[in-house]
This record gives structure tokens, C-alpha cells and sequence, in this order.
């Protein structure tokens, strides 16, 4: 892979295939931590530590995991980061351990980690691998913060939990629950989609190929035109 393939590698988890707001995977911490800028970078950096270590363990022993219990085995991997992060976190940054609360343990089902193991890291080399967590993990991080930002600016008047003097008796408390939390993950999700437009790059379709879950079902026997019956047609 040359050094163009390998920046793409990198970049196409920014806007051309970010997991929250084209492939909209990892929505339940995308919506929980974004009522401020702390949470939602806390929790972007620790899912993109996991992202790069799992992918790096997963490719490393790609050619040794059997297949019929490859999802059991990136689930155990993946938790034993999630675990290392936890301890880590716990021990040093008890603030940020307290606020992210139960979704630091949930990044171990956290779809995005997950499929780029099933969908990329079980099937490429250590370092593509390992870059292409890295891009996943901004992308993830750069979505939280996108989403934090107008929460916790107009929801709370405040940014990075300092008062921000002439927003603070003006704000729209609406946006920091989570109904406001959906509002905005939706405008954002359609801000994206014009962007890749306008560049000439519609979002990937989100069929079989993209999905995370696609070698579950294929292991239960269920094929592509299953899943497009049930997308109505639209694989």
C-alpha cells in the first residue's frame, strides 16, 4: 500500500465514511456523553485507544483465530482493552472515570470497534490495520466533539464547562436532553450528506458489505438477498 493509499486510509473515517454521521454506528455514547466537550473528548480518545490496540491484536493473529468463533474472539479482545482502559482511567482520572460512567464499559459492544475488526483489521496487514483505527477513532472523536460543541454552547452557555457570559441566561436547555441530543445528531448527519455531496462524494450505500454484523448473519445462513428483502430492495 503506498503512502497515498495508506493517508486515505486514514482520512475516510473524517467525513467519507465517519462511523456516527454516514455509516451512524456507535449512536448510544454518540448521544449519552455529547452534553459537553469533556465527555465526548474523553470518550472519543479511549475508544480510539481501543480501536488501534484491538485492530493491531486482531490482524496480528488474523491467520490464527478460527472462523467459526472469530466474533466470540474480537469480543474478548476488545474487552480486554476496554477493561485496561478502565483500570487505567479509574486509577488516574477518577473524574473521567465517574462521568463516562457505564458506556467506558459499553465501548466493548460498541459497533464501530467491532465491525472495523470484522470488516478490515481480520483481513489486513498490522499497520493498515492500526491506521485505519487511528482514522476511525478521530472520526468517532471528531463527531463527538461536532455534536458536544452546540450542546453544551447553546443547550448550557458554557464550553468545556466554563460559563460563556452572554450565552448563560439565554440557553436552550432542550438541546442537553435526549431528545435535543437526537435533533442534533440528525441536522448534523444531513449537514454531512451535503458536504460529501457537493464534494462529489455521496455517502456509501449501507449495505452488506459496510455492515458490522454481516458474518454473524452469514453464519446463521442468512445471504445478501435476505438483507436487501428486508432494506426493501435497497442493498
Amino acid at each position: 500500500m503506498d503512502k497515498n493509499s495508506k493517508l486515505s486510509v486514514v482520512t475516510k473515517g473524517f467525513l467519507k465514511e465517519n462511523p456516527v454521521f454516514v455509516l451512524v454506528l456507535g449512536t448510544c455514547p454518540t448521544i449519552a456523553v455529547t452534553t459537553g466537550l469533556v465527555g465526548a473528548v474523553s470518550m472519543g480518545l479511549a475508544a480510539t485507544a481501543v480501536l488501534i490496540c484491538s485492530n493491531l491484536v486482531i490482524s496480528l493473529l488474523r491467520n490464527i483465530i478460527p472462523d467459526k468463533v472469530r466474533i466470540p474472539c474480537f469480543i474478548v479482545i476488545i474487552a480486554g482493552f476496554v477493561t485496561l482502559v478502565q483500570m487505567l482511567m479509574h486509577a488516574y482520572l477518577p473524574d473521567l472515570y465517574e462521568l463516562l460512567g457505564i458506556y467506558l464499559a459499553l465501548i466493548t459492544v460498541n459497533c464501530i470497534i467491532l465491525g472495523r475488526a470484522e470488516m478490515f483489521a481480520s483481513k489486513n496487514r498490522p499497520l493498515d490495520s492500526v491506521l485505519d483505527g487511528l482514522g476511525m477513532g478521530l472520526g468517532f472523536t471528531i463527531a463527538l466533539i461536532c455534536m458536544a460543541l452546540i450542546r453544551e454552547v447553546f443547550g448550557k452557555g458554557q464550553i468545556w464547562g466554563v460559563d460563556i457570559p452572554f450565552l448563560k441566561d439565554h440557553t436552550i436547555g432542550f438541546l442537553t436532553k435526549s431528545p435535543g441530543g437526537f435533533l442534533v445528531f440528525g441536522l448534523l448527519i444531513a449537514l454531512s450528506t451535503v458536504i460529501a455531496a457537493k464534494q462529489g462524494k455521496p455517502a456509501p450505500k449501507l449495505g452488506c458489505a459496510q455492515c458490522p454484523q454481516a458474518g454473524i448473519c452469514r453464519s446463521a445462513g442468512v445471504t445478501d438477498d435476505d438483507c436487501a428483502k428486508t432494506e426493501g430492495g435497497n442493498d
